[in-house]
């Protein structure tokens, strides 16, 4: 029971490597951060380990990167069960939700990426398994239809959405945990980032550690993804071993400034400012004059820009804060540096 099985059509993201994947916490003691979400599911695991059941199903929300898949996979690994994963736009019929359904194992879990994209009428497939653990599958049209309803085993449902809104009532109401993930302190990073390069067997000081979590927007993923583009610029340009000047350069070349904007950040920033003259603009509006989808705008640029207090969001549209604007000048007067 305690194998990975997967199924077509339930594959892991193709964009995921091998690298990424080794530097996923194991254990909820090795996941740095999020105290009060790992306290609640530490006592919610050992509860549901005493009682010998399933874990109730559980919400993980909040903007990508912050390890809502290596929960839900520490989850897995602390009950001793199977696992299969699968993003919600990959399942587009009634049937693909069916066969994952009636091919889980008792207390196993299933976790559904982007579940807030899932099609209605596969989603309400999901409202009997979730709340009866049963399956109800219409067989014939018309008069001669009838209904075969089949017991599920008590399975637990993870869900990973970047979206929480985007959720249906029901949905949203049969998740007996809801975790809402933060973003990340600059110490909670540079801990992140000292493990990963100790995985990665790279030389990193403690302040090059420090100035590339002060960068990473909050988020593991991009500290991780930061620290392997420094090590390049360590390996091929200097002696391999990353110190402050060497993290500088490198993030220099990924135009990632002080703050831990990058160009698109940067620019969002300057088209409310100059383009629209601080605000307020549209979401839709804006999203045209970046030349970005909306939903990129919203769940991946603005999180960060506004814990930074950049922007803010009114019912008219986006504006820019006196920090936003002293930002742009501060970027427009050292533009030479990008």
């Amino acid at each position: 029971m305690s194998d990975f099985r997967f199924l077509a059509p339930v594959l892991e993201d193709a964009g995921e490597d091998e690298v990424e994947r080794s530097l996923r916490p194991r254990r909820l003691d090795d996941f740095v951060g999020q105290e009060r979400v790992k306290e609640q599911l530490e006592v919610a695991l050992a509860a549901t380990k005493q009682r010998g059941e399933a874990l109730d199903h559980v919400l993980l929300a909040g903007p990508p990167g912050l390890g809502k898949t290596s929960l839900a996979y520490i989850i897995r690994e602390a009950l001793g069960v199977g696992i299969r994963t699968v993003a919600g736009p990959a399942l587009e019929r009634k049937g693909d939700m069916a066969a994952i359904l009636t091919s889980v194992e008792e207390r196993d879990v299933l976790f559904v990426d982007e579940i807030h994209r899932l099609n209605r009428a596969i989603e309400e497939i999901l409202y009997p398994a979730l709340e009866d653990f049963r399956l109800d599958i219409v067989v014939g049209q018309g008069p001669a239809a009838r209904t075969l309803t089949l017991d599920l085993p008590r399975f637990t449902l993870i869900g990973a959405t970047t979206r929480t809104g985007l959720l249906t009532t029901p949905l949203r109401d049969r998740f007996g945990m809801t975790f809402r993930l933060e973003l990340y302190t600059p110490d909670e990073l540079g801990i992140i980032v000292r493990r990963s390069a100790r995985i990665l067997g790279v030389e990193i000081t403690g302040g090059a550690a420090d100035e590339i979590a002060a960068r990473s927007r909050g988020t593991p993923r991009i500290a991780n993804r930061i620290l392997r583009r420094v090590r390049d610029v360590a390996e091929v340009r200097h002696q391999g071993v990353v110190t402050p000047e060497v993290a500088d350069e490198a993030l220099r070349l990924l135009e990632v400034d002080a703050q831990g904007l990058e160009r698109i950040d940067r620019e969002l920033l300057r088209a409310i400012a100059l383009k629209f003259d601080g605000g307020p603009v549209g979401l839709t509006t804006l999203a045209v004059a970046l030349g970005e989808e909306p939903e990129t705008i919203e769940d991946v640029y603005e999180p960060y820009l506004l814990q930074l207090g950049f922007i803010q969001r009114t019912p008219r549209g986006r504006t820019i804060t006196k920090l936003g604007r002293a930002h742009v000048d501060a970027s427009a007067d050292a533009q030479s540096l990008f």
